[in-house]
């Protein structure tokens, strides 16, 4: 796992030893991804440069230092990522006749294109990666982000150069580097509470799509400054055309042999995750996904697998005894760490450099904690991240069909009065009464939330949605978002069910989740792989039943039932809680002081960005107990700690503040 990043100039005349200074002052802004050793590479022929921070994972010798050159000098890459099947295509290519110098994933990949060219090398790459290739004979540069979008790449413009690189950070270091904030990224941003491709908190500031590419022939004419990258980004892999082939192929199977078909892919998987040249471990929080993975790890393991989990004191959010269990049972040397709300009060200022961009899912605090304790004793954690996506495994995608079945028929109107009648009753009374269901208050309040909705899409919609567009806090909004039936981004057939888990897979699976553990991770210098990602078992998913999924109103059914022959079944039939923190006890308590100074009205209303007064009622009501605000608050309060951050000016080395680039 690395940081990349890169420079090219379209200005007519490049000052090469500045722009070697800027490229090298990127990549150090990456540092904490590849703490282990830094590379710088500069075209002779071009004003291109690319330069690279290495975590050593694979092959720690000096053979897998980055930028690196192909066998021929005709490829030169800067890479970030794992490719999990190097071994078999090093095999594949030294019968080939390719000999190679070390064991590195990078030097493989390079053999890869040398032999077959991108294109073909692509459709063999089983990984996660991002990484920019520079084809010195065809002067053409190649920037690729990996199929499910586990590795980033932003791109943008810096006065007139392209720069590019695997954090935003990176870009700020240009001292041409604008940073003026995009409306319609934002107003995207306050409704999902993250920041979906190809859009960045920046204007003229792009993301990578997952699956896709941007090639620049560099050969002929300049690109023309401030062009539209994301015009430019073609997919090699797309998401709906593997699940309409595979439903296609989607023939009856019994149960057992959908379980034996599981079994061997998930080892498989697992297993090539499991290469690591530095410690390894795992994440496990006692749910299905995380003890899947470690039961796979520990199957194959020769010593016990070490395994990490955070807990908490507050009812309702503790899953560290449920981890704990599976770690016993499993005999894994596990390890556990419970949280207070005086550690969240210290990670949350280190939020916004963390994540670069605004970013709101509660869970990145946490997902951070387990991500700092784990990297006390391994370099790689497996995680069980996409078994949600993929077997179904959100409430909302059994839940939603079957509440539309049950209140679907009833007038609006009728819903609409009893979604009143269940507010009237503040959240904290409706706990009390009902003490013996953890947070009962809170889930009986989102139900009244979803009562009065048009129909079941609409439901969808709000529950993925942090601030619904009605009552965005953005000034001047502009949206832009891909409604759920869209018939043009669906595959054709799908019930509502997995309408909605393909559009996790496409949307907040990427945006998200993986962004969640990519910069929590990659903060502390940990790698994390997830093995329930690996494109094979993403289209062995899609090409079972549906009832192999969700059955019996409930999701993973088939992984479930993989799980029950390893685990005991009273250890994993449990209600799903998710990886999460009491936000809003803090936020009424410890955090308060906090919150009350990034909300503070006048300071909102100087910014010019958001609306102050729908802010501070929607703090008030939350101070008050009136309504379920907490994940709207903290979609605000991210974007103000963000802002105070890095929102007026870019940032850029004080010793590149007054050298021009060309």
């Amino acid at each position: 796992m690395c940081g990349i990043a890169g420079i090219f100039s379209a200005a007519p005349a490049t000052d090469r030893l500045v722009q070697r200074r800027v490229a090298m002052a990127m990549a150090n802004r990456l540092a904490h991804r590849g703490p282990d050793d830094e590379g710088v590479w500069q075209e002779a022929e071009r004003p291109l440069c690319l330069a690279h921070r290495r975590l050593s994972i694979i092959d720690l010798s000096a053979e897998g230092h980055q930028p690196q050159a192909s066998h021929s000098g005709r490829y030169v890459i800067s890479y970030n990522g794992e490719i999990y099947n190097f071994p078999s295509l090093m095999a594949e290519l030294e019968a080939g006749a390719v000999r190679f110098r070390g064991h590195s994933d990078t030097e493989v990949m390079l053999a890869a294109f040398e032999r077959w060219g991108l294109d073909r090398a692509l459709e063999k790459l089983n990984g996660m990666f991002a990484f920019a290739l520079w084809d010195r004979q065809a002067k053409v540069l190649h920037l690729v982000r990996d199929r499910m979008g586990k590795k980033p790449l932003y791109v943008g413009w810096a006065g007139r150069d392209l720069v590019f690189a695997s954090e935003l950070k990176a870009l700020r270091a240009h001292p041409s580097f604008q940073g003026t904030i995009s409306r319609r990224a934002l107003a995207l941003y306050s409704r999902y509470g993250d920041m979906p491709a190809p859009f960045s908190i920046y204007e003229n500031t792009w993301q990578l799509l997952p699956g896709c590419r941007v090639t620049l022939d560099l050969s002929g004419g300049r690109i023309a400054p401030g062009a539209d990258i994301s015009a430019l980004m073609e997919p090699y892999w797309d998401m709906m055309e593997v699940v309409q082939e595979a439903r296609a192929q989607q023939e009856p199977v019994s149960d057992d042999a959908a379980i034996g078909r599981l079994d061997g892919l998930l080892r498989q998987c697992t297993a090539e995750r499991m290469i690591s040249d530095v410690p390894l471990g795992a994440f496990l929080s006692g749910g299905i996904d995380s003890s899947a993975v470690v039961t796979a790890m520990q199957s194959q393991s020769e010593r016990p697998v070490k395994t990490f989990s955070i807990g908490f004191r507050e009812t309702g959010f503790d899953e560290a005894v449920h981890a704990r269990e599976i770690a016993a049972h499993l005999g894994t040397e596990h390890h556990e760490h419970y949280m207070s709300p005086k550690e969240a009060l210290d990670i949350i200022p280190r939020l916004p450099t963390i994540y670069d961009e605004p970013f709101a899912d509660v869970s990145q605090i946490p997902t951070f904690m387990v991500s700092q304790f784990a990297r006390q004793q391994v370099t790689v954690a497996l995680s069980g991240d996409g078994g949600d996506e993929i077997f179904g495994g959100y409430q909302r995608h059994y839940v939603v069909p079957a509440l539309w079945q049950r209140i679907g028929w009833l007038p609006r109107r009728v819903r609409a009065a009893m979604s009143r009648a269940i507010q009237r009753v503040s959240i904290e009374r409706w706990n009390r009464l009902v003490p013996q269901h953890p947070q009962f208050g809170e889930r009986l309040y989102k139900l009244a939330e979803l009562l009065p909705l048009a129909d079941a899409a609409e439901i969808y919609d709000h529950l993925v949605a942090k601030w619904p567009d009605a009552q965005t806090p953005v000034l001047d909004a502009v949206f832009s978002r891909i409604p759920l039936t869209d018939p043009g981004r669906q595959p054709q057939g799908l019930n509502f069910a997995e309408q909605m888990m393909f559009r996790d897979g496409l949307s907040y699976l990427p945006n998200d989740i993986l962004t969640k553990v990519d910069r929590a991770s990659m903060a502390v210098s940990l790698e994390v792989r997830a093995p329930l990602l690996d494109p094979r078992l993403y289209a062995y998913a899609w090409s079972l039943p549906y009832a192999m999924r969700l059955r019996g109103g409930k999701g993973k059914w088939l992984l479930r039932k993989w799980l029950e022959r390893h685990v005991p079944r009273e250890l994993i039939e449990r209600p799903k809680q998710g990886f999460s923190v009491p936000v809003g006890e803090w936020l009424r308590g410890p955090l308060r002081p906090w919150a009350e100074d990034l909300l503070n009205p006048d300071m909102i209303r100087r910014q010019g960005l958001l609306d102050a007064q729908a802010i501070r009622t929607c703090w008030q009501d939350h101070l008050a107990g009136r309504g379920r605000h907490a994940y709207k608050l903290w979609t605000v309060l991210m974007f103000q700690a963000w802002y105070e951050e890095y929102g007026t000016v870019a940032q850029c080395e004080p010793s590149l503040q007054q050298e021009p680039i060309a």
